[in-house]
């Protein structure tokens, strides 16, 4: 567990959490903390109670329950001691913090004119941890380059929460800002912008990337996309355009005004496969437009692997990869989740990951 994130916890949590065996300290992916209920971690393998010292457990009895003092402290950590300077993250129920890490958060909302204004009694914390993992792009790399032009192709990375998108795209990010390399060459490095609204791409701290994206990767931090997007344009004259959890019909407008100035577009959006995308009303315009020229679908993960389908801007397989297993491209067929080829005539879903 990153030490930034234990700097946070409380005492009681974090000495229950430090109790724990190594390997799961090392694969935690999120961190639940709720006041007076079982203290949850979340790792590839599935979800554990946490005892205070340290044992993992199927069932919540005996699991340590966070105290009010504990969830008061750990509010007032990750605030820095002000509430008031965080109004905004409070009023979307989450704070990024040092490191990348995200923090959601739920509790008693605020009103104001019938729309959120922020939170207050805030009881439940869910700690999202932020890692590195270079390579992490590799499996699909080859796929988003042409292997003729070695232009970068317009990809959507689709999938649900908590599956791996932000990690894949910063990878994206920092291999082809370095130069990706494909079967056949290695391509020049490309300019590479990085708007990044939530702070977890590339975890600024003072403006500079906590993360490797790369060196020739410029990133515009804490600033909402679909503004960011233009600002970039015009400031850094990017040839690749980055931006994570596209979900709102401004930043689809967005996309669509980058691609048309000749900008690369890397984005994401949670969904379930193809057709749930298709069929969303902010995106799916952008997919009848065929604006995508590949589709990145990450399914869950299962007993450490994960299944990738890569499809092309109508939905239709191009290769099956796997990560975290054997690797490799894979025909396509075999092991898809059962949403990403939905909706394509003639199609049938794959056995594979349950979506």
């Amino acid at each position: 567990m990153p030490e930034s994130v234990l700097r946070l916890l409380p005492a009681a949590v974090a000495a229950a959490l430090s109790r724990l065996p190594r390997d799961v300290l090392g694969g935690l992916e999120e961190i639940r903390i709720r006041e007076g209920r079982p203290l949850e971690i979340v790792t590839a393998q599935g979800s554990r109670f946490v005892s205070a010292s340290g044992g993992l457990l199927a069932d919540p009895d005996g699991a340590y329950r966070p105290t009010r003092d504990d969830c008061a402290r750990l509010l007032d950590r990750i605030s820095n001691h002000s509430l008031y300077a965080l109004e905004e993250e409070l009023r979307r129920g989450y704070i990024t913090v040092r490191g990348g890490h995200r923090i959601g958060l739920a509790g008693r909302a605020v009103l104001e004119r019938g729309a959120v204004r922020h939170l207050r009694d805030v009881t439940c914390f869910n700690v999202r941890i932020a890692r590195e993992v270079p390579g992490a792009a590799a499996p699909v790399l080859p796929y988003l380059i042409d292997p003729d032009s070695g232009a970068v192709r317009h990809a959507l990375i689709v999938s649900p929460p908590g599956c791996g998108k932000t990690t894949l795209l910063r990878d994206l990010a920092c291999q082809i800002s370095r130069g990706p390399a494909t079967a056949r060459r290695r391509w020049p490095g490309r300019r590479v912008g990085i708007v990044d609204e939530r702070s977890e791409l590339a975890a600024c701290a003072g403006g500079v990337p906590g993360f490797d994206v790369g060196p020739r990767t410029d990133v515009l931090d804490a600033c909402p996309k679909a503004e960011g997007m233009m600002m970039m344009i015009r400031s850094m004259s990017p040839e690749v355009l980055v931006v994570d959890e596209i979900g709102r019909p401004e930043d689809a407008a967005g996309l669509r005004e980058a691609m048309l100035s000749g900008v690369r577009v890397l984005a994401s959006a949670h969904g379930e496969g193809y057709a749930d995308v298709a069929g969303k009303p902010v995106l799916g315009e952008l997919v009848r437009e065929k604006r995508f020229d590949r589709y990145v679908v990450l399914g869950r993960r299962a007993g450490g692997r994960q299944r990738i389908a890569v499809l092309d801007e109508t939905g239709r397989p191009v290769a099956e990869t796997e990560a975290g297993g054997s690797g490799g491209p894979k025909r396509p067929g075999t092991g898809v989740p059962p949403d990403a080829f939905a909706g394509r005539p003639g199609r049938r879903p794959e056995a594979g990951l349950p979506c």
